[in-house]
């Protein structure tokens, strides 16, 4: 049974959508899917990260529907889809390509971009027949295929076996969040966005993360702690742009360097001073206005240039 998720208030609450369905994936999870703006436009596809819902896209949403169809989705067990026992990026990469199949028609090209976990769905899905069909251009924000853990700034020790296991510990905890107190707020601040972000932000923050079942934050940590999908990375040979926060401990700069380093086909690595994580709710006019560049080149300019595997 589908849960409502909780919505933000004011500027940051998310749109209501044109249109919702379920998408089905190759082991019969249903996910939430929304669809924004008009139906004939060019397509974007957002995919959010660990702990958030289809709410952590709001500021896009609003901005883009206008000229865009943009289609989010929940990931498995987050926002509205329900819970499911199978949590691997092998399942995040059926979920994305089930979502492209039940949005788009055979052959439509979108602009495709994963915050965080929702880049991990990307690199996942990279050598996929479905994701190769429908992707022409991507954008990773705050997102890394490996050493998650070990990079890790949440935990204020210096790099070793001891922040490595603390990190671990605190990342993967199965603790309740509990409510959205002054506190809580101040701590989801200090490990995931810019020390000058704005209360409001932190406060949308907050209340989507916390929303989040303890029980699917703690399965899907597991996945994280040993992700490796460097892969996946040297597969996405769409045109790909690189976003992250010059102050994010949670996915340091070092793992955005490294993916624009292994791309093969990379468009440039964007670094924001002063921002943490949360790249999407942080700097949403920098966000937006990057995809809105990638639909106008590769979606409704001329078609991608693809490079093949091993060129």
């Amino acid at each position: 049974m589908s849960r409502r998720a909780p919505a933000a208030t004011g500027p940051c609450a998310p749109p209501v959508p044109a249109r919702t369905l379920t998408a089905v994936s190759a082991d019969g999870a249903r996910l939430h899917v929304e669809v924004h703006g008009p139906e004939d436009a060019p397509a974007v596809v957002l995919a959010h990260g660990w702990t958030c819902s289809t709410a952590f896209w709001a500021a896009q949403i609003r901005d883009l529907a206008a000229g865009h169809r943009v289609i989010v989705y929940d990931q498995r067990g987050h926002g509205r889809s329900p819970a499911n026992p199978v949590c691997t990026t092998d399942a995040l990469a059926d979920d994305l390509e089930a979502v492209l199949a039940r949005t788009l028609a055979p052959g439509e090209q979108a602009v495709i971009a994963g915050h965080s976990m929702g880049g991990m769905t990307v690199m996942a899905a990279a050598g996929r027949p479905g994701f190769r069909e429908h992707a022409a251009a991507v954008l990773l924000c705050s997102t890394g295929s490996s050493r998650l853990v070990a990079e890790s700034r949440v935990v204020p020790l210096r790099a070793g076996r001891l922040r490595t296991w603390l990190t671990g510990r605190v990342l993967g905890s199965r603790a309740p969040l509990g409510p959205v107190t002054p506190v809580a707020k101040s701590v989801l601040k200090y490990a995931t966005m810019g020390a000058g972000c704005a209360p409001d932000r932190v406060e949308t923050c907050a209340r989507i993360v916390h929303a989040c079942p303890r029980a699917v934050r703690h399965a899907w940590s597991g996945v994280l702690a040993t992700l490796d999908l460097d892969h996946g990375v040297r597969r996405l040979t769409v045109p790909t742009a690189v976003l992250c926060g010059a102050s994010d401990r949670l996915t340091p700069p070092v793992h955005a360097r490294a993916l624009a380093a292994a791309l093969p086909h990379c468009l440039g690595l964007t670094e924001l001073t002063g921002v943490g994580h949360m790249t999407p709710v942080e700097a949403p006019e920098t966000v937006t206005g990057r995809i809105r560049e990638l639909v106008g080149t590769y979606v409704t300019g001329a078609a991608p240039v693809r490079i093949k595997e091993g060129a």
